[in-house]
């Protein structure tokens, strides 16, 4: 079923919004239970969608971005919300909001990361981070564009391999897992300090154990050699829960 949904998705793209300017991305829920996306521009880029929206089983949305846009999206899982907008998440929470409006979300959380184009480039670039975690499976999939434009993802559930000391809990069962740097905050796994350069940081058994099971995500800070892809599309799709 969810194998399916996803190829009828790839399937109507051709006929979605063809010819508006900018960026579109296809926001699908292919997860078991609900989901509330959060979306955060970075400094400078408008936020779309007032920060935070719900997408229920099988709900897909489209967002249109302008040419030039930086930010990250990322899955919040487990919310309930008044009818102010005001509640709590289990994994990814962002102050309590529905709309997240310029909050960012609370790691662990599987993050897709993305700067479509600059004034002096017209390139995209985006990964999906594990780096302060991970919560729910992810992957964004350029639509057209070059022969050599890559997929980032991490399509397997890592909560079901977390280590005991990196897992985060609600109820008995693990709904997000710790990287080693937002578990110990040491900066041999965070790359700060004495290790905050390529030289000095490099990956760790903590950082292989995240790259071995996603080998299309960003599994550590200094990860741009296999976690950064490149591509110029005119639309991505961004599944939760992809068929792995």
């Amino acid at each position: 079923m969810r194998t399916n949904l996803h190829l009828l998705v790839l399937l109507c793209l051709s006929c979605y919004l063809s010819f508006s300017n900018g960026t579109q991305l296809l926001i699908v829920n292919n997860c078991k239970e609900s989901i509330w996306p959060g979306i955060l521009g970075t400094a400078g880029h408008e936020t779309p969608s007032n920060g935070g929206f719900h997408l229920k089983i099988g709900q897909q949305v489209v967002i249109q971005l302008p040419e030039i846009w930086s930010g990250r999206i990322w899955g919040r899982q487990g919310c309930c919300f008044d009818e102010n907008g005001k509640g709590s998440c289990q994994t990814g929470d962002c102050s309590g909001l529905l709309h997240c409006s310029g909050a960012g979300g609370i790691p662990p959380a599987t993050l897709v990361e993305m700067t479509l184009g600059t004034s002096n480039n017209p390139q995209h670039y985006y990964d999906v981070s594990l780096v302060d975690g991970f919560n729910i499976p992810v992957s964004m999939i350029p639509i057209g564009g070059s022969a050599d434009c890559g997929v980032a993802a991490c399509e397997a559930d890592l909560n079901e391999c977390c280590p005991e000391y990196l897992a985060v809990k609600c109820k008995g069962k693990v709904v997000g897992c710790k990287s080693a740097c937002l578990a110990t905050n040491d900066p041999k796994y965070c790359c700060t300090g004495e290790f905050a350069n390529r030289d000095t940081c490099k990956p760790t058994a903590f950082s292989r154990l995240f790259k071995t099971i996603c080998p299309r995500s960003y599994s550590y800070a200094f990860d741009e050699s296999t976690g950064l892809k490149s591509c110029k599309a005119r639309r991505y799709l961004i599944t939760f829960c992809p068929p792995s």
